[in-house]
Protein backbone atom coordinates (compact mmCIF):
# COMPACT_ATOMS: atom_id res chain seq x y z
CA UNK A 1 0.00 0.00 0.00
CA UNK A 2 1.43 3.40 -1.05
CA UNK A 3 1.91 6.05 1.62
CA UNK A 4 0.19 9.39 1.15
CA UNK A 5 2.20 12.61 0.99
CA UNK A 6 1.11 13.45 4.54
CA UNK A 7 2.27 10.05 5.76
CA UNK A 8 5.66 10.44 4.06
CA UNK A 9 6.02 13.95 5.45
CA UNK A 10 5.30 12.76 8.98
CA UNK A 11 7.56 9.72 8.57
CA UNK A 12 10.50 11.92 7.53
CA UNK A 13 9.65 14.30 10.38
CA UNK A 14 9.85 11.42 12.85
CA UNK A 15 13.22 10.31 11.49
CA UNK A 16 14.69 13.79 11.90
CA UNK A 17 12.98 14.63 15.19
CA UNK A 18 14.12 11.32 16.70
CA UNK A 19 17.72 12.41 16.17
CA UNK A 20 17.15 14.67 19.16
CA UNK A 21 17.07 11.52 21.27
CA UNK A 22 19.69 9.51 19.37
CA UNK A 23 22.20 12.36 18.96
CA UNK A 24 21.23 14.55 21.88
CA UNK A 25 24.68 16.18 22.05
CA UNK A 26 23.65 18.17 18.95
CA UNK A 27 20.54 19.55 20.66
CA UNK A 28 22.14 22.77 21.98
CA UNK A 29 23.34 23.58 18.45
CA UNK A 30 19.92 22.81 17.00
CA UNK A 31 18.21 24.98 19.61
CA UNK A 32 20.51 27.85 18.70
CA UNK A 33 19.93 27.39 14.97
CA UNK A 34 16.16 27.09 15.40
CA UNK A 35 15.67 30.10 17.66
CA UNK A 36 18.72 32.38 17.52
CA UNK A 37 20.55 31.95 14.19
CA UNK A 38 18.12 34.27 12.42
CA UNK A 39 19.89 37.12 14.26
CA UNK A 40 23.05 36.25 12.32
CA UNK A 41 21.15 37.21 9.17
CA UNK A 42 20.03 40.50 10.73
CA UNK A 43 23.60 41.26 11.76
CA UNK A 44 24.87 40.34 8.29
CA UNK A 45 22.39 42.72 6.65
CA UNK A 46 23.48 45.57 8.94
CA UNK A 47 27.19 44.88 8.30
CA UNK A 48 26.71 44.73 4.53
CA UNK A 49 24.76 48.01 4.59
CA UNK A 50 27.31 49.91 6.62
CA UNK A 51 30.22 48.87 4.43
CA UNK A 52 28.79 51.78 2.41
CA UNK A 53 29.52 49.91 -0.83
CA UNK A 54 26.97 50.69 -3.56
CA UNK A 55 26.52 47.05 -4.61
CA UNK A 56 26.10 45.94 -1.00
CA UNK A 57 23.46 48.57 -0.40
CA UNK A 58 21.52 47.55 -3.49
CA UNK A 59 21.79 43.94 -2.35
CA UNK A 60 20.48 44.79 1.13
CA UNK A 61 17.64 46.90 -0.26
CA UNK A 62 16.60 44.12 -2.64
CA UNK A 63 16.82 41.47 0.08
CA UNK A 64 14.64 43.50 2.46
CA UNK A 65 12.05 44.15 -0.25
CA UNK A 66 12.06 40.48 -1.22
CA UNK A 67 11.80 39.44 2.44
CA UNK A 68 8.79 41.70 2.97
CA UNK A 69 7.02 40.22 -0.05
CA UNK A 70 7.97 36.63 0.81
CA UNK A 71 6.81 36.88 4.43
CA UNK A 72 3.54 38.50 3.33
CA UNK A 73 2.98 35.59 0.92
CA UNK A 74 3.89 33.15 3.69
CA UNK A 75 1.27 34.71 5.96
CA UNK A 76 -1.39 34.47 3.25
CA UNK A 77 -0.55 30.82 2.55
CA UNK A 78 -0.62 30.05 6.27
CA UNK A 79 -4.11 31.56 6.49
CA UNK A 80 -5.61 29.76 3.50
CA UNK A 81 -3.77 26.45 3.95
CA UNK A 82 -3.71 26.27 7.74
CA UNK A 83 -1.82 23.35 9.22
CA UNK A 84 -1.26 22.54 12.89
CA UNK A 85 2.25 22.30 14.28
CA UNK A 86 3.61 18.76 14.71
CA UNK A 87 3.46 19.04 18.50
CA UNK A 88 -0.27 19.86 18.34
CA UNK A 89 -1.35 16.66 16.61
CA UNK A 90 1.47 14.25 17.47
CA UNK A 91 3.69 13.23 20.32
CA UNK A 92 7.05 14.81 19.43
CA UNK A 93 10.36 15.78 20.98
CA UNK A 94 9.85 19.54 21.24
CA UNK A 95 13.12 21.24 22.10
CA UNK A 96 12.08 24.89 21.89
CA UNK A 97 8.90 26.67 23.03
CA UNK A 98 6.56 27.80 20.27
CA UNK A 99 2.99 29.07 19.93
CA UNK A 100 0.53 26.60 18.40
CA UNK A 101 0.00 28.74 15.30
CA UNK A 102 0.19 27.91 11.58
CA UNK A 103 2.97 25.50 10.65
CA UNK A 104 2.87 25.89 6.86
CA UNK A 105 5.00 27.35 5.42
CA UNK A 106 7.94 28.03 7.74
CA UNK A 107 8.55 31.75 8.20
CA UNK A 108 12.07 31.03 9.47
CA UNK A 109 12.95 29.07 6.33
CA UNK A 110 11.28 31.69 4.12
CA UNK A 111 13.18 34.59 5.70
CA UNK A 112 16.51 32.77 5.82
CA UNK A 113 16.37 31.64 2.20
CA UNK A 114 15.08 34.91 0.77
CA UNK A 115 18.01 36.78 2.31
CA UNK A 116 20.57 34.05 1.57
CA UNK A 117 19.43 33.81 -2.05
CA UNK A 118 19.52 37.60 -2.43
CA UNK A 119 23.11 37.63 -1.22
CA UNK A 120 24.00 34.69 -3.49
CA UNK A 121 22.64 36.54 -6.52
CA UNK A 122 25.19 39.29 -5.89
CA UNK A 123 28.07 37.33 -4.35
CA UNK A 124 28.21 33.65 -5.28
CA UNK A 125 30.98 32.64 -2.87
CA UNK A 126 29.61 34.39 0.24
CA UNK A 127 26.09 33.47 -0.82
CA UNK A 128 26.87 29.76 -0.62
CA UNK A 129 27.81 30.18 3.05
CA UNK A 130 24.55 32.02 3.75
CA UNK A 131 22.57 29.33 1.90
CA UNK A 132 24.22 26.62 4.02
CA UNK A 133 23.27 28.52 7.18
CA UNK A 134 19.70 28.91 5.87
CA UNK A 135 19.53 25.15 5.22
CA UNK A 136 20.80 24.47 8.76
CA UNK A 137 18.08 26.72 10.19
CA UNK A 138 15.41 24.94 8.14
CA UNK A 139 16.67 21.51 9.22
CA UNK A 140 16.83 22.56 12.88
CA UNK A 141 13.18 23.61 12.82
CA UNK A 142 12.26 20.00 12.05
CA UNK A 143 14.80 18.56 14.50
CA UNK A 144 13.38 20.68 17.34
CA UNK A 145 9.82 19.54 16.61
CA UNK A 146 8.15 22.75 15.45
CA UNK A 147 7.86 22.11 11.68
CA UNK A 148 7.27 19.31 9.22
CA UNK A 149 9.83 18.84 6.41
CA UNK A 150 7.36 20.12 3.80
CA UNK A 151 6.91 23.33 5.84
CA UNK A 152 10.59 24.24 5.63
CA UNK A 153 11.01 23.05 2.04
CA UNK A 154 8.04 25.18 0.98
CA UNK A 155 9.42 28.16 2.89
CA UNK A 156 12.84 27.71 1.28
CA UNK A 157 11.33 27.52 -2.22
CA UNK A 158 9.10 30.53 -1.57
CA UNK A 159 11.95 32.63 -0.22
CA UNK A 160 14.33 31.65 -3.01
CA UNK A 161 11.75 32.26 -5.72
CA UNK A 162 10.77 35.71 -4.45
CA UNK A 163 14.44 36.69 -4.16
CA UNK A 164 15.04 35.72 -7.79
CA UNK A 165 11.90 37.49 -9.02
CA UNK A 166 12.78 40.73 -7.21
CA UNK A 167 16.37 40.55 -8.47
CA UNK A 168 15.17 40.03 -12.04
CA UNK A 169 12.80 42.98 -11.70
CA UNK A 170 15.72 45.31 -11.00
CA UNK A 171 17.89 43.62 -13.64
CA UNK A 172 15.29 43.98 -16.38
CA UNK A 173 13.64 47.29 -15.45
CA UNK A 174 15.86 50.33 -15.73
CA UNK A 175 13.11 52.41 -14.15
CA UNK A 176 12.93 50.21 -11.05
CA UNK A 177 16.72 50.18 -10.74
CA UNK A 178 16.86 53.97 -11.14
CA UNK A 179 14.23 54.38 -8.41
CA UNK A 180 16.14 52.06 -6.07
CA UNK A 181 19.39 53.94 -6.66
CA UNK A 182 17.62 57.25 -6.06
CA UNK A 183 16.24 56.04 -2.72
CA UNK A 184 19.67 54.81 -1.64
CA UNK A 185 21.27 58.08 -2.80
CA UNK A 186 18.69 60.07 -0.81
CA UNK A 187 19.53 58.06 2.28
CA UNK A 188 23.25 58.59 1.73
CA UNK A 189 22.81 62.36 1.46
CA UNK A 190 21.07 62.39 4.85
CA UNK A 191 23.65 59.95 6.26
CA UNK A 192 26.53 62.19 5.16
CA UNK A 193 24.91 65.29 6.67
CA UNK A 194 24.37 63.53 9.99
CA UNK A 195 27.95 62.22 10.00
CA UNK A 196 29.39 65.67 9.29
CA UNK A 197 27.21 67.21 11.96
CA UNK A 198 28.40 64.67 14.50
CA UNK A 199 32.00 65.23 13.48
CA UNK A 200 31.57 68.95 13.96
CA UNK A 201 30.03 68.42 17.38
Amino acid sequence: MMMSFTDVDYHVFQLINQLGNDLSFFNPIMRFLASKAEYVFYLGIVVYWFTRHETHRRMVAQSLLAASIALACSGILGHFFYRDRPFVTHSVLQLIPHPANASFPSDHATAAFVIATSIWLFHRKAGRVWLILAACIAFSRVWTGVHYPSDVISGALLGGLIAVVVHQLFQRSSGALKLLKSIIHGYEVVETKVWRKNQGA
